[in-house]
């Protein structure tokens, strides 16, 4: 992920690089079965992303919500957040899910991965209509002010008006200014314990405050 405001710092690939890499996702791709694409920890996380995935447990209460948030046949969109989607596609509910995401390896999700990159917040594809999900759950891939605003923008764009942020404690005064949220009292684990306490934050009557 590029902390970079600017399009001028982002390397560009040539040709031959871009192709050799195409290829070894398409390898990597091939190497996962069906029963294990939507398994937690099949596409293993990676720290020089800032990739830190949820326990079982907690992928599944928050899936659970966000299912609830957006009612039958509702639209969810996982911003950063592959582990909840991955969880969402095992409960096999009735939604429509769309996983947004900076890392390619994804891919293999096919029509429900979308490239994101949060430094360019409202690149996304020309099909993805302004206000078109019921509910956005978004894991911001660093605890900072710029992050958190440029995620923002890209939440508020895409979001109906239900918002699901998953992110630091020491976030909390940012998430309440840029998107009024509240924190609950659900406590989010992760596979590997992080230094930072984490926290879930919403905007509607939240079963994670039960």
């Amino acid at each position: 992920m590029n902390d970079s405001d600017s399009d001028d710092d982002v390397p560009q690939l040539s040709a031959s690089t871009l192709a050799a890499l195409q290829e070894f996702y398409a390898e990597t791709n091939e190497q996962v079965t069906p029963e294990q694409k939507f398994s937690l920890g099949a596409v293993e996380e990676d720290w020089r992303m800032s990739q830190f995935w949820y326990s079982d447990d907690t992928a599944r209460r928050l899936a659970e919500e966000v299912v609830q948030a957006a009612g039958e046949g509702g639209r969810i969109a996982c911003l950063s957040a592959p582990s909840v989607y991955q969880k969402l596609k095992q409960l096999d509910a009735n939604t429509q899910v769309t996983l947004l995401e900076f890392d390619r390896r994804f891919s293999i999700y096919g029509d429900e991965f979308v490239f994101y990159d949060y430094s360019n917040p409202l690149c996304l594809p020309e099909n993805m209509a302004p206000q078109s999900f019921d509910v956005v759950i978004a894991d911001p891939p660093y605890l900072s002010h710029e992050c958190l605003s440029k995620v923002a923008l890209t939440t508020k764009f895409l979001t109906k008006g239900k918002v699901l942020l998953c992110t630091g404690a020491i976030m909390q005064e940012d998430a309440e200014k840029l998107l009024g949220l509240k924190m609950c009292s659900f406590l989010p684990k992760h596979t590997h314990n992080l230094a930072n306490e984490f926290r879930c934050y919403v905007n509607y009557p939240s079963g994670l405050d039960s």
